[in-house]
């Protein structure tokens, strides 16, 4: 290890020491409400970054950056990187840690707020592409990731660190207890893939579960055709509204008692057993059975 890399390496945010140190020298105390746990292990640190695939011709917009210790090494690995940070109270203590990296730009804001698409625009726009890197706040996970999805952000991967059991539902296969209508609306628009599990251990303060890495890679196209995206993520929401329940019953309130007869000769019609669960269909089964229940009219 040469000087500079020593010098780089007592800098690392990413250990307990350093972590402590920062914490204290500002008086920083964790705010509960925005979910505020600090990564203090490195090895997690290089497996997010590595999968995110990044190089100086592209950029990573990061979504809670806290004290900057994933922002350090996507410095390191991207040309530009844009972080959004909500608290204020960190906004000074990122601007101090990360003073010696030219090609950040640290922005106050909430991510569920914010004009993404300009931001990425304005960020970005000599990048030759985009990944979002993150370690994400439990509470508001399924929001944020939702968000991105939903408008069609020009984004290469997504890569988050998040409660374990949520990484798992979004890429849980039909016929699990894990797969469900977050599964199915993560998987028509990425295809997902676990990293690793990150013990709670390796966090200031420690949450009271573990979590896990998952790799999000943006699709070009879905999956599945659909005649009506909103439609088809009604009746998948429709469809697991009782887990318990078949799939018949739980259409059956979606489109009014009055049609469950026609509603079983219609699932029956799309090669589907009545009887099924939720759970059990594919996302090829779930258009075939939307683009059926909107050519009927029946909840429209």
């Amino acid at each position: 290890m040469d000087k500079q890399e020593r010098t780089a390496a007592a800098s690392e945010v990413a250990t307990p020491k350093r972590t402590k140190e920062i914490i204290g020298r500002y008086g920083f105390s964790f705010k509960k409400s925005l979910g505020q746990n600090f990564l203090i292990d490195q090895n997690i640190l290089n497996k997010i970054v590595a999968a995110a695939e990044l190089d100086p011709s592209k950029g990573a917009l990061e979504i809670g950056p806290g004290i900057g210790a994933l922002t350090q090494q996507l410095a390191q690995a991207a040309g530009r990187v844009t972080a959004v940070e909500i608290d204020n109270r960190l906004i000074p203590i990122l601007k101090d840690v990360l003073s010696e990296n030219d090609n950040v730009e640290v922005v106050h804001g909430d991510v569920l707020k914010l004009d993404l698409a300009e931001l990425i625009e304005r960020q970005f726009k000599e990048m030759s592409g985009v990944s979002v890197v993150a370690n994400l706040p439990y509470y508001v996970t399924t929001p944020i990731l939702m968000k991105l999805l939903e408008e069609k952000l020009p984004l290469e991967h997504i890569v988050v660190m998040i409660q374990k059991e949520v990484a798992e539902r979004m890429a849980a296969k039909p016929g699990g207890k894990a797969y469900g209508s977050l599964s199915v609306a993560v998987q028509y628009y990425c295809e997902p893939k676990l990293i690793c599990t990150v013990p709670h251990t390796v966090f200031i303060p420690q949450p009271n579960v573990d979590s896990a890495v998952i790799k999000l890679s943006l699709r070009d196209k879905p999956p599945v055709d659909v005649k009506s995206e909103s439609y088809f993520f009604r009746v998948v929401q429709a469809s697991f509204a009782q887990r318990r329940k078949t799939i018949t019953n739980n259409l059956g309130a979606f489109v009014g008692k009055e049609h469950r007869e026609a509603l079983i000769e219609l699932l029956q019609g799309c090669g589907i057993d009545p009887a099924r669960r939720g759970e059990t269909l594919s996302l090829s089964e779930f258009a075939a059975v939307s683009d059926a229940l909107l050519a009927t009219g029946w909840s429209d």
